[in-house]
């Protein structure tokens, strides 16, 4: 199973209002977890045979932290209503300017159009840029430069006003 396969089952799990799905193959065991805020956990688990009672007891312990840290976000969120998220649309990793000797795409405060550049997201060797739906001032970046990022996590917070 590739990357864009399961990238495509976590959309289908997620607009299909499951809370739950497990997948398990002859050599991989995914169980995707859906929060009642659109927040989805991944375990993705290589599978022996010798190792099945360690990756049935990992997942449980994963799912009991993933709500303590979902609870704040929760909270946040409330406050920053307002606000439109920009998410990322694939896995990879996070880049703020198109190479290293290049200006930041954008900043804190800046107004964007839609169709503006944000970042770029490397997956696979491939960089994507990543354009703006919205437009509005940035008013905050939530993620570092060159750090991984999951499918769906919020990237930017945009004051649409």
């Amino acid at each position: 199973m590739d990357i864009k396969e399961i990238q495509n089952l976590i959309k289908f799990v997620a607009k299909s209002g499951a809370s739950e799905v497990k997948l398990e193959m002859d050599d991989i065991k995914i169980t995707i977890k859906t929060g009642q805020e659109s927040d989805t956990t991944v375990h993705y688990a290589p599978v022996a045979p010798q190792q099945i009672p360690q990756a049935a007891a990992a997942p449980p312990v994963a799912a009991v932290e993933a709500p303590k840290q979902a609870e704040p976000a929760a909270a946040e969120s409330k406050a920053e209503s307002k606000y439109i998220t920009i998410k990322s649309p694939i896995i990879g990793t996070f880049y703020r300017k198109p190479s290293p000797d290049k200006p930041l795409f954008v900043e804190v405060g800046q107004t964007i159009a839609e169709g503006d550049v944000l970042c770029i997201i490397e997956a696979m060797k491939l960089f994507n840029e990543i354009e703006s739906e919205v437009s509005g001032k940035v008013v905050k970046i939530l993620v570092e430069d060159s750090s991984p990022v999951e499918f769906d996590q919020p990237l930017f917070l945009i004051d649409p006003s």
